[in-house]
C-alpha cells in the first residue's frame, strides 16, 4: 500500500465516524481575472452576516488574493502544519468578522509524499475543521490544471464563474468539458451553478449562462444551473481597485445585496440539507486525495 492509498484509507475511517458535515463550496473559472477571489470573499462575509462560521481555504498555489483582500498575512499555511508541526489552529488566520482563512501555500503539490506521522496528523487536523466552521469555501487557481480539476471532481458543490467576455464564456466551458471528460466526474454527486460576474443586468447574466449551459447541454449531455449574478457597480469597481471588500466597505451597494442574495440562494433550508446530507468535510479531502 503507497502513502497516498494509506491516507485514503485513514481518513475513510475517520469520516465515518463524523456527525456533523460542513458545507463545502468550490469557486472556480476557466481563466483569471473574472472575479473569483472576489466572490469566495464577499460571499464569506454575507454568509457571516446570516449567523454561518466560515473559512476560507486559499488553494490558488502562487497568488495571494484572499489574504491581500482581507489586509492580513497569514503568519503560517499548510506546509507548515504538514512539514513544521503547526496545528490547525494555527494556520487559520482571522480575517474581518471573525472570517477564517488557510494558506494552502506549496503543502497542496506535496499531498502525495506525505510519510504515515503526517497522514496521522493531518487527518486529525482534517476532523477538527468540522468543529471550527459552518462552511468552507475553497478558491481553487485558475485556468484548467490538474489541481483545479481534482477540487472540481470532489466538491459536491461548485461555483463556477464568468464574465460576459466571449473569451470567459469559451474558458468556462473548456473547463466543463475538462471536467465532464474525466473518467473520476459524476454529474449525480457534483452541483455546478454558474455565477455571472461584471454584469450591467439580469439579462445580460441570464444571456452568460445561456450560452455555456447551451453548449455543456448540446455537446457534453450535461447541464449547469444558474445561480445569479453580480451586476458590476461603482463600489465594486473601487474596492476591486483599493483591495477592498465591496460588502464591509459599502453594505448597500448593489453589488453588496447581489452577493447576499446568493449566499440567501445557497443557504436556503431545503438546499442546505440536501448538500450537506451523507457528506463531510472529511470525504471531501478523502475524495480530493483520491484524485491527486
Amino acid at each position: 500500500m503507497d502513502q497516498a492509498e494509506g491516507l485514503r484509507n485513514v481518513v475513510k475511517m475517520q469520516s465515518q465516524q463524523e456527525d456533523t458535515a460542513t458545507r463545502v463550496i468550490t469557486i472556480t473559472s476557466g481563466k483569471g481575472g473574472v472575479g473569483k477571489s472576489n466572490l469566495a470573499v464577499n460571499l464569506a462575509v454575507a454568509f457571516s452576516n446570516i449567523g454561518k462560521k466560515v473559512i476560507i481555504f486559499d488553494a490558488d498555489f502562487g497568488l495571494a488574493n484572499v489574504e491581500v483582500m482581507f489586509g492580513t498575512i497569514p503568519k503560517y499555511n499548510l506546509s507548515d502544519m504538514i512539514y513544521g508541526g503547526k496545528q490547525l489552529e494555527d494556520i487559520v488566520t482571522t480575517g474581518p468578522m471573525g472570517i477564517g482563512f488557510i494558506s494552502g501555500g506549496s503543502g497542496i503539490l506535496g499531498l502525495n509524499n506525505l510519510t504515515e506521522e503526517q497522514i496521522q496528523f493531518l487527518v486529525s487536523s482534517l476532523r477538527r475543521l468540522e468543529g471550527l466552521c459552518d462552511v468552507l469555501i475553497v478558491d481553487t487557481g485558475a485556468g484548467i490544471s490538474d489541481q483545479v480539476l481534482d477540487f472540481v471532481l470532489a466538491s459536491p458543490e461548485v461555483l463556477l464563474v464568468s464574465t460576459p467576455e466571449p473569451s470567459s464564456i469559451s474558458d468556462a466551458y473548456s473547463l466543463m468539458k475538462a471536467t465532464y471528460k474525466n473518467p473520476d466526474f459524476h454529474k449525480d454527486r457534483t452541483t455546478i451553478h454558474l455565477v455571472a460576474n461584471k454584469v450591467t443586468s439580469e439579462a445580460e447574466g441570464r444571456a452568460v449562462y445561456d450560452k455555456i449551459n447551451s453548449v455543456v447541454h448540446r455537446f457534453l449531455g450535461g447541464e449547469v444551473s444558474y445561480l445569479g449574478m453580480i451586476p458590476q457597480d461603482q463600489s465594486l469597481e473601487k474596492a476591486v481597485r483599493t483591495q477592498q471588500i465591496v460588502s464591509v466597505d459599502s453594505p448597500l451597494a448593489k453589488s453588496s445585496r447581489a452577493f447576499s442574495e446568493l449566499a440567501c440562494v445557497l443557504m436556503d433550508p431545503k438546499r442546505e440539507q440536501q448538500q450537506t446530507r451523507s457528506f463531510s468535510l472529511a470525504r471531501f479531502f478523502e475524495s480530493f486525495l483520491h484524485h491527486a
